[in-house]
């Protein structure tokens, strides 16, 4: 009888540790409680020292802090962004890869090409609009311009494409800033795309391009030190981080606008507990006094905002910028 006993109380035991475990299992909640307990990815998909890496860089190092794990940065450049966002849509949706998305992945590249490797609106999750960061239109400083209208001038006195401008890829915000730029001046500038902001700055400083509408961040330095000549941005209101230049629509371009937005997403199905702990740290360190200082200072406008604000934001998005790629005509195939 003791032994039956003793039994009946060990099977009791048992029985309550798997209700315990299972119960454990199958609450969401558990499971964000634990996240994170391994190193994250963030993949950044474009190439070293343009300005998507930039904030990627950033905002992994503040992340690390605030998640209590590392959180590194992976450059999987190429496509458009089309590559590295793949590469994350087909990742496990634990949380553990995330993507450093840009209005370019999400909102030109479904409209542009033929053929996408993934859809961004099916396959990967909006956690937290991060900042929006606007161009500025610069010139190598033999370009004989000193305006935008002037510009606009020169490229109409010279043949077709006798005045080429760099982009970061058919597709990117650069190139969709010059093409609308093209459009309603009615110029005809050639287009000469580069891997990343990098390469098309260096490009630029160095001759090899002409014109560049570029970020702010990594083009207003070379300006300020004489390399380049800095005429105009590219939003709808002077920045407060360069007063002294005029917009491109006050300067004789009126209702010209372009610019680029970077958040973080993640692929399809990762739990709502888990999103939201990402998201919760994203905020807390963008609410770093010195991470927001940096950014301002770079010419990043800091947003930071809900996963569903996000979304709808997106949606817009994704309206607004397909209109501009229909009227271009391009179309990769």
């Amino acid at each position: 009888m003791p032994q039956q006993i003793k039994f009946a109380r060990w099977l009791s035991v048992l029985l309550m540790a798997i209700g315990a475990i299972s119960s454990f299992l199958a609450t969401p909640s558990a499971w964000a409680q634990a996240f994170p307990n391994k190193p994250i990815r963030l993949v950044c998909p474009f190439p070293p020292g343009g300005a998507v890496d930039i904030a990627s860089r950033a905002l992994a190092q503040e992340l690390t802090k605030t998640l209590g794990q590392a959180v590194t940065v992976d450059n999987k450049p190429g496509a458009g962004g089309n590559i590295g966002s793949a590469d994350v849509a087909r990742s496990a949706p634990d949380g553990y890869t995330l993507l450093m998305t840009t209005s370019g992945i999400q909102a030109i590249n479904p409209a542009l090409y033929a053929k996408m490797p993934f859809d961004p609106s099916k396959d990967l999750m909006p956690v937290a609009n991060l900042v929006s960061l606007n161009n500025v239109l610069v010139l190598h400083p033999s370009v004989k311009a000193n305006s935008v209208a002037e510009v606009i001038a020169l490229g109409k006195s010279l043949p077709p494409g006798a005045i080429n401008y760099a982009s970061t890829g058919v597709g990117t915000a650069t190139w969709v800033a010059g093409e609308l730029f093209k459009s309603m001046a009615r110029v005809d500038l050639a287009h000469v795309p580069y891997r990343g902001g990098g390469e098309a700055a260096t490009a630029v400083v160095s001759g090899e391009v002409s014109v560049y509408f570029g970020p702010l961040s990594i083009l207003l330095p070379q300006a300020q030190q004489g390399r380049l000549r800095a005429l105009a941005v590219t939003t709808p209101q002077r920045l407060a981080v360069a007063p002294g230049l005029p917009t491109i629509a006050e300067s004789g371009l009126t209702g010209y606008q372009s610019g680029n937005w970077y958040g973080i997403v993640v692929p399809a199905k990762t739990s709502r507990e888990v999103i939201a702990v990402v998201r919760q740290a994203a905020a807390r360190a963008l609410a770093d006094t010195a991470l927001n200082k940096r950014l301002t200072d770079l010419g990043y406008l800091v947003v930071g905002d809900q996963p569903d604000e996000f979304g709808a934001f997106m949606k817009t998005e994704i309206t607004t910028l397909a209109k501009i790629i229909q009227q271009t005509g391009a179309r990769v195939e």
